[in-house]
């Protein structure tokens, strides 16, 4: 097992990621809940997270613009 932790860099921040994720979830078609998902696959946790990093890269791409 790892040790790893779910710690965001900026603790007031985990706020607006857990909506950010709940956003992603319902774009994806993903029924996330707040609490335990662990009866979700690996597949529909992996859309979610795949889906906030396309955004985040659009987001970054158009601040480059």
């Amino acid at each position: 097992m790892s040790n790893r932790r779910n710690n965001a860099l900026v603790p007031e921040a985990r706020e607006g990621l857990n909506k950010f994720k709940m956003e992603a979830a319902h774009e994806v078609g993903t029924p996330l809940t707040e609490g335990y998902n662990g009866d979700l696959t690996s597949r529909q946790n992996g859309s979610v997270g795949g889906q906030m990093v396309k955004k985040m890269v659009e987001d970054y791409e158009n601040r480059l613009k």
